[in-house]
């Protein structure tokens, strides 16, 4: 017993000693359970969510890039399919490489280039992580897409010198002759006209019309001046199962368009006068982009108007102005101007006149 003793005693010092910290799990995901996609004239379009964290790139977990394999199957192939049958039948057909992993965009995309031509097939397609070590993770969830072979060609935008206009810039296309598969009649439903901004280009742009275009002309009426756009145009197709498929994206043309548009001539009112003052009226511009007003006077209407008095030497926000610099018995002589944000001037209005009492 007193040995025992002896022995609690001795070890009792050790039992709170600390330790080194260990360092915390890398917990970086394995797989994904979000692969979807679509079709895209020839090719299809993989789409998974981006890894929300990745390992360091020192670490044997760190996701190096990601693997994509396809199976090709008959339409009436059973649908339920094991892993193991899929390892055994699928084909590596590329990779994502670390350079996309790493740019933490909301997805990662990978694009698969197909000959659509031949007996129909439906295709089933999976991705796998690879980490540093070259380890393979499991199976994402399968994907599977039948897609269409007779998906129109895309449109030819056409640059016809009339696309500019003070209300919208206008694109032209001709449409597809044939689809991809060189096949006729062409399968078109209607066309979709996509916009992105030449600095700033969207990775998925969305398309500017509401609702399908028929026609072959759209008027883009949500542009702004001077900013520069790139504009393309897709074909819709109608694919498998009723879906609609988007054909590639048609050549591009690169248009701005200038504020040389000067706003209207404002709609000056007969004025008011009252003793010591002479109160005059306006109607708003209607322009977006007006910054203001000018107004003159003069006391001789046959003067050359740009020798008349400016009342106003900085842009006049409001539409009522008070001239109280004028003497009893004297007539007065005004018009007002219009001017833009980029500097654009609108023709004089009316001259009106007033005596003052």
């Amino acid at each position: 017993m007193l040995l025992l003793g002896l022995c609690a005693l001795v070890m009792a010092p050790t039992c709170g000693k600390r330790r080194p910290p260990l360092s915390p799990l890398e917990r970086v995901p394995q797989r994904t359970e979000a692969l979807t996609g679509i079709q895209r004239g020839n090719q299809v379009i993989l789409i998974w969510p981006a890894l929300p964290r990745n390992a360091r790139e020192g670490s044997v977990q760190s996701i190096r890039r990601v693997d994509v394999y396809r199976v090709a199957e008959k339409p009436t192939a059973p649908l339920p399919l094991t892993e193991d049958q899929f390892s055994a039948r699928s084909i590596l057909i590329g990779s994502v490489p670390y350079d996309e992993i790493r740019k933490n965009g909301t997805n990662l995309t990978y694009t698969d280039t197909l000959e659509l031509a031949g007996e129909p097939a439906r295709l089933r397609y999976a991705i796998r992580y690879v980490n540093s070590a070259g380890q393979r993770a499991a199976y994402s969830n399968f994907f599977l897409m039948e897609p269409a072979a007779k998906v129109a060609e895309p449109p030819t935008v056409i640059k016809t010198g009339n696309e500019m206009s003070e209300t919208a810039i206008t694109l032209t296309w001709a449409p597809p002759a044939k689809n991809i598969d060189g096949s006729t009649p062409v399968n078109l439903l209607s066309y979709n006209v996509y916009r992105t901004n030449g600095a700033q280009p969207e990775a998925e742009p969305k398309p500017l019309n509401p609702e399908p275009v028929t026609a072959t002309q759209y008027p883009d009426k949500k542009f702004k001046f001077g900013e520069k756009y790139i504009y393309f145009v897709r074909s819709v197709s109608l694919g498998t199962e009723g879906k609609q498929v988007e054909s590639l994206d048609s050549n591009t043309i690169e248009l701005s368009q200038p504020d040389l548009y000067p706003p209207a001539a404002p709609d000056l009112a007969p004025p008011n006068a009252a003793p010591g003052r002479i109160a005059l009226f306006w109607s708003a511009n209607s322009e977006p982009d007006l910054a203001g007003y000018i107004l003159w006077r003069s006391t001789d209407p046959n003067l050359a108007k740009d020798k008349w008095t400016k009342l106003t030497p900085a842009l006049y926000s409001k539409t009522t102005y008070t001239d109280t610099n004028v003497e009893t018995g004297k007539t007065y002589y005004y018009y007002i101007k219009a001017v833009d944000n980029a500097g654009n001037t609108s023709e004089p209005s009316q001259v009106v006149s007033e005596t003052v009492p």
